[in-house]
């Protein structure tokens, strides 16, 4: 499913036109990424949680010629799925 496909369904079950509801979808995927940024954990009940997990430095290899090189410590985003969106899942 991609972006459009997400906005086109909040259009329609939420009875907005696509324009309202692509400004409703980027405001919260903005909302999210601002609240990451700022180390802040974002929590989305019955949906799940994303945080901020830092990766330490290492020593990485380079696929195509084998060389070792080393890898900066840096920061991703995790996302831990709720309960509920897991048993939706597994059926």
């Amino acid at each position: 499913m991609l972006k459009a496909d997400v906005v086109e369904k909040v259009a329609k079950e939420a009875h907005l036109t696509k324009k309202a509801a692509k400004e409703a979808v980027d405001s919260t995927f903005n909302t999210i990424n601002s609240a990451l940024k700022k180390g802040d954990k974002v929590v989305l009940s019955g949906f799940g949680t994303f945080v901020i997990r830092s990766r330490k430095a290492r020593v990485g290899r380079n696929p195509k010629t084998g060389d070792s090189l080393q890898l900066p410590q840096m920061n991703t985003v995790g996302f831990i799925a709720a309960k509920g969106m897991k048993k939706a899942v597994r059926r």
